[in-house]
């Protein structure tokens, strides 16, 4: 339904958008949606530029044909099962506002408890002006590594994609980081084979969220079949990046650096393990719902 079709024009001044949020909540609530007023009111945010603090005030005001259109179109997409975050087109993380769609994965919580894990690391090496070398390999929107070089000022970083649409969704997103972009470069290629040689043996903190789920394990529908397979799958256990990560780790990190990677909470222990095998500190940590979701590792020096 365009704003030009005559349904649409008729309605111009006619319906409250606390009328669309009722439409949109019954409408969500038979195509069996998990939260139907949550996802409702965030499209009528959307759609109207509110901030949540303004929403309860939008509500008795009256939509434009244009503004009806628009919110038919994000309503009907959210209806066909497409995830929030791609209809609304951006999404929270920590601080940040970020662009998304489906060239790159949704930011989710956990990855923001791995970039804290981060920035604990950074912050750790910062100080007297030193400047903190961080690689953030398969950096997909850019959540993780935006959020360290937002968040810690010494921290210069090298952030990685092997997929050129998804850098595509980085560098929007860079554009919007203000005086901090001067201290992000985007580098397209596999994991290490992305970063320039004058970073080799010069990281100071390495962090990731790469592919961790096995070729064959299920996935939710609005996560299988919404999401890049890309960015999901990792061989046949799940394994096969964290493994590449760790075997160059001890290449490109410093003597006394870190690794920090998000994974999957029955993979923690094996490569917490791995890192301590090939000599390196190593703990485990879990995300908000208490499960284990994050290695950290650190190179003896």
């Amino acid at each position: 339904m365009s704003d030009d079709d005559p349904e649409v024009a008729d309605l111009e001044g006619t319906v409250t958008w606390s009328e669309l949020l009722a439409e949109a909540t019954t409408r969500f609530e038979r195509a069996g949606l998990e939260s139907p007023a949550i996802d409702a009111r965030r499209i009528v945010e959307e759609v109207t530029g509110s901030e949540p603090s303004e929403f309860h005030r939008v509500l008795d005001t009256a939509a434009t044909a244009r503004g009806v259109a628009s919110f038919d179109r994000l309503v009907a997409r959210r209806e066909g099962g497409e995830p929030l975050q791609y209809v609304v087109g951006r999404w929270g993380f920590r601080h940040l506002d970020l662009m998304v769609d489906r060239r790159v994965l949704i930011p989710r919580p956990e990855t923001e408890v791995v970039a804290g894990l981060a920035i604990e690391e950074v912050v750790a090496r910062s100080g007297a002006g030193r400047e903190v070398v961080v690689a953030d390999l398969g950096t997909g929107s850019g959540a993780l590594g935006f959020a360290i070089a937002t968040e810690c000022a010494a921290a210069r970083v090298l952030a990685t994609d092997r997929s050129p649409d998804a850098l595509a969704v980085a560098r929007a997103n860079l554009a919007g980081l203000g005086r901090a972009a001067g201290r992000v470069s985007l580098h397209e290629g596999s994991w290490f084979d992305a970063l320039p040689m004058s970073v080799r043996g010069a990281i100071d903190v390495l962090v990731s969220n790469p592919p961790y789920i096995g070729d064959d394990e299920e996935l939710p529908a609005v996560v299988g079949e919404w999401e890049p397979s890309e960015a999901l799958r990792a061989g046949s256990v799940g394994d096969e990046n964290l493994q590449t990560i760790l075997d160059g780790a001890d290449e490109w990190v410093v003597p006394g650096g870190a690794v920090v990677l998000e994974m999957a909470p029955d993979q923690t222990a094996l490569i917490a393990d791995r890192f301590r095998a090939a000599g390196w500190q190593a703990s485990i940590h879990s995300d908000l719902a208490g499960r284990d979701r994050a290695v950290v590792a650190r190179k003896r020096g």
